[in-house]
């Protein structure tokens, strides 16, 4: 696979940009909340949502690693790569469901 539709299926259509913005957003506001509140509280539950299918086997491995002192950077790396696997699988089904209606709602070609 090249790298044009690499970047086209994780970065470059509809469903893959909102998704990264919603994930980079909430990662933006639990770090602001991290810096300036004495008590960040659970902030960091709602990147980890966002991304829960694939960070759940971060958290494994992490856990199967490191036990309870797993690294923040470990953490935070396996979160932006979830963000980005998970992108790039929305955007290979939304790629998907376009071929399929295309070809079966679209007009006949000869």
């Amino acid at each position: 696979m090249n790298a044009h539709p690499l970047v086209r299926l994780t970065f470059a259509n509809p469903a893959s940009a909102i998704y990264l913005g919603l994930v980079g957003s909430s990662i933006v506001m639990a770090a602001a909340v991290t810096a300036f509140s004495a008590d960040p509280g659970f902030v960091w539950v709602w990147p980890a949502l966002f991304t829960f299918p694939a960070f759940a086997a971060v958290t494994t491995i992490a856990d199967a690693v490191w036990g309870l002192d797993a690294p923040l950077w470990f953490l935070g790396v396996g979160l932006v790569v979830c963000a980005l696997v998970q992108s790039f699988i929305l955007g290979s089904l939304l790629a998907g469901v376009r071929r399929l209606f295309r070809g079966t709602l679209g007009p006949a070609r000869d």
